[in-house]
C-alpha cells in the first residue's frame, strides 16, 4: 500500500520559475506531492499560466483589494486552508506575512531566499553581495517564522563569485541552484524526513547545522 501523497499549496507573485521546478518534479514522479492550488497576490502573472497548463487550480487574491495586511492574511489563510494542505510553499511570494499567519503554518511552510542566510536578508541580494566584495553567494530554503527571512535553514547551495559576475549573471547562476534545492527540500518534507521542532531543523532525525544541509555547487 503506497503512502498518501503530500498536499501542497504554492504561493507566488510573479513568473513562478521555482513553481515550475516543483511542478516538473511532481509530473516526473520525483516528488510524491499533489499541488492542490497555486495562489497569486498579483493578477495576470506568468506563474498562473504555468499552473493552468499543468491542470492546477490557479487563483488570485489581490492584496490591493484589502485595507491592511491583517485582513489580507486572514483571507489568504482561509483560502489556503480550504485546500487542506500539508505544506505551504512560498515561491517568489513578495509579501511580508503577519505573525498570526506565520504561526498558523509553523513547521509546514517553506520559503526560498537568494542569499546565504542569515546574510543579506531582504531585497537586491545579488548587487549587495557584489558591493560587499563577497567571494561566495548562494541560496537558502528555510522554514518560515515571524522573522522576515529569519526562519531556520533547511538547505543551502553555495557558489563562488567570479570576477566577471554582475548582478544579472549572479542572479541567473543562483536561480539554477534554486531549481535544484527547492524541489529537494519539498521532497524531504513529503517523504517525512524533514521537520522543524522548537526552532531547530531535523533531517532523518539528525539535527542540521544553522546553515542547513550544504551543497557546494
Amino acid at each position: 500500500m503506497s503512502s498518501p501523497r503530500t498536499r501542497v499549496v504554492v504561493l507566488i507573485s510573479g513568473s513562478g520559475s521555482n513553481l515550475q521546478a516543483i511542478i516538473d518534479g511532481m509530473q516526473n514522479t520525483e516528488l510524491p506531492i499533489d499541488i492542490a492550488a497555486v495562489i497569486s497576490n498579483r493578477p495576470a502573472v506568468f506563474g498562473l499560466e504555468r499552473a493552468e497548463k499543468a491542470g492546477i487550480p490557479a487563483l488570485v487574491l489581490d492584496h490591493k483589494q484589502f485595507d491592511d495586511r491583517e485582513s489580507f492574511d486572514q483571507k489568504l489563510a482561509q483560502l489556503i486552508d480550504s485546500y487542506q494542505p500539508d505544506l505551504v510553499v512560498l515561491a517568489g511570494f513578495m509579501r511580508i506575512l503577519t505573525t498570526t499567519f506565520t504561526r498558523h503554518y509553523a513547521g509546514r511552510m517553506l520559503n526560498i531566499h537568494p542569499s546565504l542566510l542569515p546574510k543579506y536578508q531582504g531585497l537586491h541580494t545579488h548587487q549587495r553581495v557584489l558591493d560587499a566584495g563577497e567571494a561566495e553567494h548562494g541560496v537558502t530554503v528555510h522554514f518560515v517564522t515571524e522573522e522576515l527571512d529569519g526562519g531556520p535553514a533547511v538547505i543551502q547551495a553555495k557558489i563562488s563569485i567570479e570576477s566577471v559576475d554582475d548582478a544579472v549573471s549572479l542572479a541567473k547562476r543562483v536561480q539554477q541552484q534554486e531549481h535544484i534545492i527547492y524541489p529537494l527540500a519539498v521532497k524531504w518534507f513529503a517523504e517525512g524526513r524533514l521537520r522543524m521542532d522548537d526552532g531547530a531543523v531535523f533531517l532523518d532525525n539528525e539535527l542540521l547545522p544553522p546553515s542547513g544541509y550544504l551543497i557546494n555547487a
